[in-house]
């Protein structure tokens, strides 16, 4: 139970900061859009760096379906145990985002209308979750206390370099339909987000396969 408990808290700490932040960036930049992103960039790496440094030592700090699947792939998780997991990771999502939204005195539940549908932005979440998977087991095999800050760059970076600022992660996308604000997206174009996750996902764990990185050291 600890464990699914740990993913709920800290998939729930990562929609609060990635919504919040949003919503505070574009408050204080409404007319500066580079800004504003950087005000959601930086406490999302953060918070990353946070929640898997206190959180990883008990449930192994997936947060994310992408990464569920990749441990199940790769037999480290039973099969039980990762849909508990993706189910609890995609609830605490949506609690995250809706206590973000109370927090800025905004509806509870807002369905975004924020339309993110080109072939660019699903290409960039097919690269995004390939390379936070693979950085995850790389780090995991040669420089396993490094995790933490090697996905809280990973990220910080593919926010900036992918057309799709990098959600990388099915409950994030899933939880994110729920605020119409600066890090929404519509309903309409989750669908085709959490299949380029998982293409990326699949892709990322036969490429390490292939370079031998299998195991934890």
């Amino acid at each position: 139970m600890k464990n699914y408990v740990a993913e709920f808290l800290g998939t729930a700490f990562l929609l609060a900061t990635v919504i919040g932040s949003g919503i505070m960036g574009d408050a204080l930049s409404p007319d500066n859009a580079a800004v504003a992103l950087l005000g959601n960039t930086i406490p999302t790496g953060a918070i990353l760096f946070v929640i898997i440094t206190t959180l990883g030592p008990i449930s192994g700090a997936h947060f994310n379906p992408a990464v569920t699947l990749a441990f199940w792939m790769r037999r480290q998780i039973a099969t039980r145990e990762a849909l508990i997991y993706v189910v609890v990771q995609i609830v605490g999502g949506c609690l995250g985002v809706i206590l973000a939204n109370i927090m800025f005195d905004l509806d509870a539940i807002m369905i975004s209308e924020k339309v993110r549908a080109s072939s660019g932005q699903y290409l960039s979440e097919v690269i995004a979750t390939f390379g936070l998977v693979f950085v995850i087991f790389a780090g995991i095999k040669y420089r396993p206390e490094a995790v933490p800050t090697l996905v809280g760059l990973y990220i910080t970076a593919a926010y900036w370099f992918t057309a799709s600022t990098s959600f990388a992660n099915p409950a994030v996308t899933i939880a994110r339909t729920l605020s119409d604000t600066f890090a929404g997206i519509t309903p309409s174009s989750v669908p085709a987000f959490l299949a380029a996750q998982i293409v990326g996902a699949v892709l990322a764990v036969y490429t390490l396969r292939a370079l031998a990185i299998e195991e934890e050291t």
